[in-house]
């Protein structure tokens, strides 16, 4: 499982709790539309079991981890208004780290995969094309 790593470097228990209450987030009614929609990707790419940069890339595939899911849990934090996310973290106790796969964060990161190539092939096709 792709978090495994990151939960062994990080405060493990906080971060699940994070990631359990922006999933309790997602699916409040109450929560506006921007925090919800960094929760979503934050929570969807903590659980796919497809990482954006690949772990075998040296310091860089640790690093997403490390710097792209701390900034989102903060950035959702920070549009969410503080009374709703006190009481999502209070819920999130009652979870216990029990946190769905992500099937959303692995097609996520396949788009953003198949994009990157398609946008590689053209400018590798231009670039012969044009020699």
């Amino acid at each position: 499982m792709k978090w495994g790593k990151l939960l062994g470097a990080a405060n493990k228990p906080r971060l699940l709790r994070y990631l359990a209450a922006l999933w309790l987030l997602i699916r409040d009614k109450r929560t506006p539309v921007a925090p919800k929609l960094i929760a979503g990707l934050v929570v969807a790419y903590a659980l796919s079991p497809v990482d954006l940069i690949p772990d075998v890339i040296p310091v860089l595939g640790l690093l997403d981890d490390v710097i792209l899911i701390p900034l989102g849990i903060a950035l959702a934090v920070r549009l969410t208004p503080p009374a709703l996310w006190q009481e999502m973290l209070q819920q999130a106790e009652h979870v216990k780290g029990r946190l769905p796969k992500m099937v959303l964060g692995l097609l996520i990161v396949l788009v953003i995969w198949v994009a990157l190539l398609g946008v590689f092939a053209w400018w590798l096709f231009k670039t012969l094309a044009s020699a």
